[in-house]
């Protein structure tokens, strides 16, 4: 399913704070603009601002308050990084992250656990046939606790 475009890391953190105002969630936001602010620009000489092609890179790091504890770091590659209660799901597609987190407020993220290969799995069904699905690393929190379904 496609997701509606959202063409900048600002617009990423306006849909961003939607949903958090649709969950009563506080909100904290942090920005980085430039090419030696930015987490993926270590190349960048002393001092610079622009990229080569002339633009202004932008990346922003936003706190969501609640539970589950929610970090959202978003990239001028038009991905994200989500973690979800210390479960981190990379490259998630910028305009995905709505429909992420609505999915996880939403109560429809589960957590699957198998016996073979062993180990919890946290799983973020988004509308249509999307799934996101990362291996829990240490021991379940109480909030992925409280979504495990049964073993398979």
């Amino acid at each position: 399913m496609a997701h509606p475009r959202l063409p900048s890391t600002e617009s990423a953190v306006a849909a961003i704070r939607e949903v958090a105002h649709a969950h009563h969630l506080a909100v904290e936001v942090t920005h980085d603009i430039g090419a030696d602010r930015s987490s993926r620009r270590g190349a960048a000489g002393a001092f610079t601002v622009l990229d080569p092609d002339g633009s202004l890179p932008h990346e922003a790091y936003v706190e969501l308050g609640g539970s589950p504890a929610v970090t959202v770091q978003l990239f001028t590659e038009d991905d994200a990084k989500i973690t979800v209660d210390g479960v981190e799901f990379h490259d998630v597609p910028r305009d995905a992250v709505p429909a992420f987190l609505r999915s996880v407020y939403g109560d429809l993220a589960y957590v699957k656990g198998r016996f073979f290969p062993p180990g919890w799995w946290l799983v973020v069904p988004l509308p249509g046939d999307e799934t996101y699905k990362e291996l829990v690393l240490g021991t379940l929190t109480p909030w992925l606790s409280g979504r495990v379904r049964a073993k398979s």
